[in-house]
């Protein structure tokens, strides 16, 4: 069978399985497709823009979706919202979940996790050998992990632990969640936000916890990681100075660092690249800061 009806059978497979979408990572959307193969999945995503008389269930019915794949890719539906007229939304190809492969495995455990063959995985992430991030079909999203819910559900977040890392508030320059990159125009998921503010300016723990890691880290720079209670850990990027040490006991609102342009920060103004992640079996998973962050 060749790889265009191959996929066919695979987009029939998918569309029967009645999957879904979740949220994870910090990168660039997925790399062409390997010759010969299928376009990635992460490579397909479109969006739609809202329009008077739109409501969850008639966008999900128009791109052949469930509604929780909707909510799952777009993190402004996730407390419950419904979508707004003018805003627009992520669409995927498929139902299912995007999920962030952690350190140290690969995509095969993830499909073994998730149950899905791993011929089918291998071919919607367009036969990648090493994907960092691939999309899962037959997987649901829900606010508490990656299971089916009702269509009508209310979606809530539960928050165990709140403040803000600069002194005062501060404007948001790029949000959480699929964002289209200002330095080279690609889609790609921002898996924190960046808060604006001069370099130098004083960088503070959100919550009481353990610093976990404080020392440069790639496109992040300066890193400065405090895992909490309940399961939750911050990030602070891109700092100028870390003034911090692995192991170190943390209260809220002390000093880690300030401000800078380490590493490659998404947009050319000096900003705080902030995130809070959760616990999971597939390590640690992105959320939405907007609801921990009070100035």
């Amino acid at each position: 069978m060749n790889f265009p009806d191959r996929f066919a059978l695979l987009c029939s497979l998918v569309s029967a399985l009645g999957l879904t979408t979740a949220i994870l990572p910090n990168s660039n959307s997925a790399s062409a497709a390997v010759e010969g193969c299928p376009i990635s999945a992460l490579s397909r995503f479109r969006r739609h823009k809202v329009v008077r008389g739109d409501t969850l269930v008639s966008i999900a019915q128009r791109y052949n979706l469930i509604p929780e794949t909707i909510v799952g890719m777009n993190p402004s539906l996730q407390d419950g919202s419904l979508p707004t007229v003018g805003s627009e939304l992520q669409i995927p190809p498929f139902n299912g979940v995007v999920v962030e492969v952690p350190r140290g495995q690969t995509w095969r455990q993830i499909a073994t996790r998730f149950k899905v063959r791993p011929d089918a995985l291998f071919e919607v992430n367009g036969c990648q050998q090493d994907p960092r991030i691939v999309f899962v079909p037959g997987v649901n999203w829900s606010p508490n992990g990656f299971t089916a819910t009702p269509k009508n559900a209310v979606f809530t977040t539960s928050v165990q632990l709140s403040g803000y890392p600069l002194q005062q508030a501060r404007e948001v320059t790029l949000p959480y969640g699929w964002q289209i990159n200002p330095n080279t125009g690609d889609v790609f998921f921002h898996s924190g936000i960046d808060l604006l503010a001069d370099v130098g300016t004083p960088v503070e723990a959100i919550a009481a916890g353990k610093v976990v890691f404080a020392q440069e880290q790639g496109t992040y720079g300066n890193l400065v990681i405090i895992n909490h209670n309940g399961g939750l850990q911050s990030r602070y990027a891109h700092l100028d100075s870390i003034q911090v040490k692995v192991g170190q006991q943390i209260n809220k609102g002390q000093l880690l660092g300030t401000v800078g342009t380490t590493g490659q920060p998404t947009g050319k103004q000096s900003h705080l690249h902030f995130e809070i992640r959760s616990s999971s079996s597939l390590g640690w998973v992105a959320e939405n800061p907007k609801d921990y962050l009070k100035p």
